[in-house]
């Protein structure tokens, strides 16, 4: 079986999914992740990234990935990571699904993933996936968000347009 690589287009997609989800529920997608009063300048102390991972999953599995992801949403902020979320496949593509993650720097991330070995319920978490095959492949890419660019509200429609 041959697999895809991530492409700046699936990359866009899945960052476009975060902020569509976000709007759907009517709060600003991620906001609270790189929100910096405006005019401040960001400084490699100040700076946060997002681990952005890819999954190719059994797609017929998709309802078990679904309760790996939802045991992520209690670890994950335990561990010192800010989810941001995951997303399952919808339309389209059905073996790709994507976790996103924030954090400090990579430093934070480090940090993070040492906690993570230690927690039981993580291990708990990974070894549930290993044993039902539920990943086929992962991908992880760290991210920052262009601040000026990012979250910016669709304008409202005249009923007339």
């Amino acid at each position: 079986m041959k697999t895809s690589t991530i492409t700046r287009r699936n990359a866009i997609a899945g960052l476009t999914a975060a902020g569509v989800v976000a709007a759907a529920e009517g709060r600003p997608a991620m906001e609270q992740v790189w929100a910096r009063p405006r005019g401040e300048q960001r400084n490699e102390g100040q700076m946060k990234v997002t681990c952005f991972i890819r999954y190719q999953i059994d797609p017929f599995q998709r309802e078990a990935f679904r309760t790996y992801a939802e045991n992520w949403g209690r670890i994950i902020p335990r561990c010192g990571g800010q989810l941001v979320g995951y997303f399952l496949p919808d339309e389209g593509t059905n073996d790709v699904a994507w976790g996103l993650i924030a954090f400090e720097s990579l430093a934070a991330y480090e940090a993070y993933r040492a906690r993570l070995k230690g927690d039981a319920e993580a291990r708990e978490n990974f070894a549930m996936a290993e044993k039902m095959r539920l990943i086929l492949r992962e991908e992880r890419s760290f991210l920052t968000a262009v601040a000026e660019t990012f979250c910016i509200r669709a304008e409202s429609m005249g009923r007339d347009q």
